[in-house]
């Protein structure tokens, strides 16, 4: 009988330990490689910054405690890599007002006057027809030290517009009208209609100098046959603002015309101030 050491150098057995080196080698380099995907996936869904432009999401937040930062679907440091903002990483009681303005139904003038007794800036972001309809409105918003902001021309989804000229098109046939009509350049910001966008849509944006804004607060407020109660919005508004936000509200509700000279005094009374959006893009 051979010694047990004389069969663990038998030919036949070392050649089969190589044949085990190579097949863990193997399942390595697979474990590895699907690892790897893996891990990319979950960065990519969590940033949620599709690259492709039929690929767009729609900006999202996470409230997780009352009176705390929502969690967005990109955070603040990867947005501000592509000059795009939802909030203000800070413990200052500061908040940036912001209106988005599709149309007008004469709520505005009542915004406008809540915004004036408070000495609050606020930055409208608005559409072509709103430029169209309601000049006097935008050249109020603008002698009482407001900003006006690119909703888009159409108010379409550009995370659909597939070229550069395409998209540019859609900010720089509104930014014209308004200086047509304003006689000054508007101001370098873009808030994507419907808050769809993508990555590719910011790094557009970012080309043509603009700062794209998200937001951190906002509520249901634009629908015209289900406008909430004043109950239902400071529920919302005061449970939910936080140090630093970017809110956002429509121009067309009815509630916001009601509530806001209250719910910028209810703010203030809880130790916020308003800020221009140019305190948090450094423009």
């Amino acid at each position: 009988m051979k010694k047990l050491h004389e069969w663990k150098n038998h030919p036949a057995l070392q050649k089969g330990k190589d044949w085990k080196k190579w097949i863990g080698v193997a399942l390595l380099f697979v474990l590895c490689f699907f690892g790897g995907r893996l891990a990319a996936q979950f960065v990519d869904t969590r940033l949620s910054l599709p690259a492709n432009a039929g690929a767009g999401s729609s900006w999202g937040l996470s409230f997780q405690e009352e009176g705390k930062a929502p969690v967005g679907n990109a955070s603040a440091a990867d947005l501000k890599k592509l000059d795009a903002y939802y909030i203000n990483e800070t413990e200052d009681k500061v908040l940036y007002l912001t209106f988005d303005c599709g149309f007008e139904n004469g709520n505005t003038p009542a915004i406008l006057d809540a915004l004036k007794k408070h000495k609050a800036p606020a930055t409208f972001f608005i559409v072509g027809n709103y430029m169209e309809s309601s000049p006097e409105l935008v050249k109020r918003m603008v002698e009482e030290g407001h900003t006006v902001g690119n909703h888009t021309y159409h108010h379409p989804d550009m995370s659909r517009m597939g070229t550069k000229e395409d998209f540019s098109e859609e900010l720089k046939s509104l930014e014209e009208l308004y200086e047509e009509t304003i006689g000054q350049p508007m101001a370098p910001y873009y808030r994507p209609p419907q808050g769809i966008y993508s990555e590719s849509n910011l790094k557009m944006a970012q080309e043509l100098g603009y700062k794209t804004i998200f937001w951190s607060l906002a509520y249901v407020d634009w629908n015209q046959d289900k406008q909430p109660t004043r109950e239902e919005a400071f529920e919302k508004l005061l449970g939910r603002i936080h140090p630093g936000a970017v809110v956002l509200l429509h121009n067309t509700s009815s509630t916001n015309g009601q509530i806001l000279d209250e719910l910028l005094t209810k703010w203030e009374e809880m130790g916020y101030r308003f800020c221009p959006l140019s305190e948090l893009t450094g423009k």
